[in-house]
């Protein structure tokens, strides 16, 4: 009986041991001079902006800013409110405030943004910004309904972070 253990124990460690996720990638892989991200930044209602000639997206993930290049690590990631940044080659960059949504990254350096809103920045003022975050403030700190004090904390956190971005 206990020659049968030995045996065992000398089989059980002369087999090959294999991780169920052969071609699992740990960071992204070199991309190449001529490596590109196809981009879609997508509303609920319409795609805003659509790009294949992108050499890197920077986003506000909930887990920390990020930035994504070509052959970057598929995965999904939630974001928070704040800006996305997109550089094109040669057209220089554009940046989108995103109030959260999902950025997806697939194999194929094709990465999906879905957002609830998104607008170009330079749509934004400081002026009006200010004004909403006034009028935000007031409901939240006022004496109104359980909801409309949860919809004001809620417009406070997205204006906080456009009034960060725009400065």
């Amino acid at each position: 009986m206990n020659s049968l253990r030995t045996v065992s124990r000398v089989a059980l460690r002369a087999r090959p041991t294999r991780s169920l996720f052969a071609a699992t990638r740990t960071y992204a892989d070199a991309a190449g001079p001529g490596d590109k991200i196809r981009l879609s930044l997508t509303l609920p209602h319409q795609t805003i902006y659509k790009a294949s000639d992108v050499i890197q997206v920077n986003i506000p993930a909930e887990s920390g800013d990020m930035g994504i290049l070509a052959s970057h690590v598929p995965s999904i990631e939630q974001l928070r409110p704040g800006v996305m940044e997109v550089i094109e080659e040669g057209a220089g960059s554009k940046s989108f405030f995103l109030s959260g949504g999902f950025a997806i990254v697939q194999p194929d350096s094709q990465l999906s943004i879905n957002a609830v809103e998104a607008y170009p920045l330079e749509d934004f003022s400081i002026e009006a910004i200010r004004a909403q975050l006034i009028e935000a403030n007031k409901i939240a700190n006022g004496s109104g309904s359980e909801r409309d004090i949860a919809e004001a904390a809620i417009e406070i956190e997205v204006l906080e972070a456009l009034q960060a971005a725009v400065r």
